[in-house]
């Protein structure tokens, strides 16, 4: 059940229709249903995964905050009785089961995603290592279902167990509320991976009706979906055929479709979060933004902070901070400081630590090894940016260009550039083939090439084309206009007619000239497959 698709729509209807009608304290399960619902829909076994997750999580967690209490209570009643020693003993055994119990709930709920997500690419592997020293045998692959959202669901259950773990909130009483949190329905297809600290303010509480936030919820999904069928969709059909077509478009058209990819992920991504968050807003749930004008960035560090913001962060506290401090690195790091010097003994544990997560974020995204040389390759751009800082410093003093609007430009233009480059092995979805072809776009690009009747066999008409780079320069007016404030916040300001008038004629164009699969159901989201 997309959710551009006239079945949803009518799920949306429903719930908001029962939800404001229900009394207010029946709100939350009414969520829970639907959300099971809506999963049950995308197929009945993969409600199995999601319990097993969730009702594993609720035990673990609730067996880890025990023992804080446990402890807690232990310490205040020995107090006076209890040397330094044995409450240091005491503590560190608290601490060793506690432990456990978190190593028992992510080895079996990442295990499960490894093995549903991965079995298949260690196959392949396997095989290719076999056929490469001269074995005929090979291994079958297996018939594994992919649940829906399951990177999602299991990334934000694991960040509450270890939040649990750390003390920084009490694990949920209600086995239903945390069901209720791991399986919000718009959260499900693309994210944001929600924090429960910050989502339990609003999910869980009772909820007026208040025409003001309806409004701005409606509207954040209606910008959603003019993202989602207006642009996405419509130059789906371009980036889809210069992909599959690599010997047919090549030299200036892998440009063009490079550029094609960046607009489309774009659109369709933050298309799919607006409608997120929108329909979050409209029942009086807060969720958090995931992207802050991430092609307005000056460089490829400031890009991940503004794109996918939730995913980052989650990699951040839950990866880098952990291995950049854990004992082996520290012992890795004086090792270093011995035999290399103070500065690459204090610089490794952020080397090892970012390549682990660019590695991680890499085969999140997919179970193939252009994802991984993708995360790599993002790592080791980053990391040799920040060992440049000092010859970028002196460059900026030297040349005076620090705050110039032209430099300005051209840092942002040369960030898109580099992440729509590192993008291409999205596109192609192999590593050779991907090289090669931003091989031949560097070498054989000429202008003219887009004048010899290619660019109109890519299943785009002229109108197509002129209602992309209208829809484009909507998006990018719509951006600049964000950057000091709301957009929506604005508009309500305006006079009611003025309002009414351009939120008529968005609508207007999401009916009319959106870009509509059969039955009107449009493709799916780019980042479901994740």
């Amino acid at each position: 059940m997309l959710f551009t698709s006239y079945e949803f729509i009518a799920f949306l209807i429903l719930l908001f229709l029962l939800y404001y009608a229900l009394p207010s304290r029946y709100q939350w399960k009414l969520l829970l249903a639907a959300s099971y619902v809506f999963y049950f829909v995308s197929g009945w076994k993969n409600c199995l995964f999601i319990l097993l997750t969730t009702i594993s999580t609720y035990i673990l967690a609730k067996k880890i905050d025990g023992l804080h209490r446990e402890q807690a209570a232990y310490i205040k009643e020995h107090k006076k009785e209890l040397s330094k020693e044995e409450r240091k003993h005491y503590k560190e055994k608290i601490k060793s089961r506690q432990w456990r119990l978190l190593l028992a709930g992510l080895f079996l709920n990442f295990g499960i995603l490894a093995v549903l997500k991965y079995t298949n690419f260690v196959i392949a592997n396997v095989n290719s290592g076999l056929a490469l020293f001269g074995s005929q045998r090979q291994i079958g692959f297996l018939s594994l279902i992919l649940p829906l959202g399951i990177s999602f669901y299991t990334f934000i259950t694991m960040g509450y167990l270890i939040d649990v773990y750390r003390g920084k909130y009490p694990a949920e009483p209600c086995m239903g509320k945390l069901a209720l949190f791991v399986s919000f329905f718009p959260q499900l297809i693309q994210g944001p991976i929600n924090r429960f600290d910050q989502m339990k303010e609003t999910l869980f509480s009772e909820h007026r009706f208040d025409s003001r936030e309806i409004a701005l919820g409606l509207e954040r999904i209606l910008w959603g979906f003019f993202k989602k069928l207006v642009i996405a969709d419509r130059i789906l059909t371009g980036v889809t055929t210069i992909i599959k077509q690599p010997e047919t478009y090549n030299g200036i058209y892998v440009f063009v479709g490079m550029m094609f990819y960046a607009l489309q992920l774009y659109a369709d991504f933050t298309g799919g979060i607006d409608i997120t968050i929108g329909i979050a807003q409209t029942l009086g749930i807060r969720v958090q933004e995931n992207f802050i004008r991430p092609y307005f960035s000056k460089n490829i560090a400031e890009y991940w902070r503004r794109w996918h913001i939730s995913l980052g962060t989650w990699f951040t506290e839950y990866i880098f901070y952990p291995v950049s401090v854990c004992q082996p690195m520290l012992k890795f790091s004086r090792f270093c400081r011995k035999h290399f010097g103070d500065y690459v003994g204090k610089r490794m544990p952020v080397y090892v630590a970012s390549l682990a997560v660019w590695f991680t974020t890499g085969i999140w995204h997919g179970a193939s090894w252009n994802f991984v040389v993708w995360g790599l390759l993002n790592g080791i751009i980053i990391i040799l940016s920040q060992e440049c800082e000092p010859l970028y410093s002196r460059f900026h003093a030297r040349f005076r260009v620090t705050g110039k609007k032209w430099y300005s430009g051209f840092q942002v233009i040369r960030t898109v550039l580099l992440m729509s480059s590192l993008r291409m092995l999205d596109c192609y979805r192999d590593v050779p083939l991907t090289f090669r072809m931003f091989g031949d776009m560097l070498v054989h690009s000429r202008i003219s090439q887009l004048f010899d009747g290619r660019l109109m066999t890519l299943g785009l008409t002229i109108s197509d084309y002129i209602v992309l780079v209208i829809g484009t320069v909507i998006l990018l007016l719509v951006s600049l206009a964000g950057r000091d404030g709301s957009v929506r916040e604005k508009l309500a300001a305006r006079p009611a007619p003025v309002r009414y008038a351009l939120l008529y004629s968005l609508f207007l164009c999401v009916l009319i000239i959106g870009a509509y699969g059969v039955g009107y159901d449009s493709s799916q989201f780019i980042y479901n497959q994740f």
